[in-house]
């Protein structure tokens, strides 16, 4: 019986000490790199950075219900699936684009590598593998 307990109160300390350090990851993401207002500025919808926030804030807690009462849609809703899966990762590249352009990784990589002639190699070989890495993780890893 105690142990049982022990085990639950693990559990749940596991939990929220994961809960707060992805949240903690996602605030310093948003918050000090400033990406909500690059993405806006880069948009050119500067004035509209509020529902870009909104859009972000309700999308976090929409999934983490979904994923907590595993809400399941039906198959007849594959293709609306596969345009919620583009705009997802149309959505997830422009926040990785936003952060390396904050954070100047791209000229500081090449010039340490002294590969700036070889920029748009690099960031080529980045896309390619990144698109690589999730074709393979959707077609072979998860099936």
């Amino acid at each position: 019986m105690i142990i049982e307990w022990l085990g639950k109160l693990w559990l749940i300390m596991l939990g929220l000490s994961g809960g707060i350090a992805v949240g903690s990851g996602m605030v310093a993401l948003l918050v000090v790199f400033d990406l909500i207002p690059r993405l806006a500025q880069l948009a050119r919808a500067y004035h509209k950075s509020a529902w870009f926030e909104t859009a972000v804030i309700a999308g976090s807690v929409y999934w983490s219900f979904a994923d907590f009462l595993n809400w399941r849609l039906p198959a007849s809703f594959s293709t609306f699936l596969a345009g919620i899966g583009l705009l997802d990762g149309i959505f997830v590249g422009m926040l990785a684009a936003a952060l390396t352009e904050v954070m100047n990784v791209l000229p500081i990589l090449a010039k340490r590598m002294r590969l700036a002639n070889y920029l748009v190699a690099l960031v080529m070989a980045m896309v390619l593998g990144k698109i690589a890495g999730s074709l393979f993780d959707w077609l072979v890893f998860q099936w």
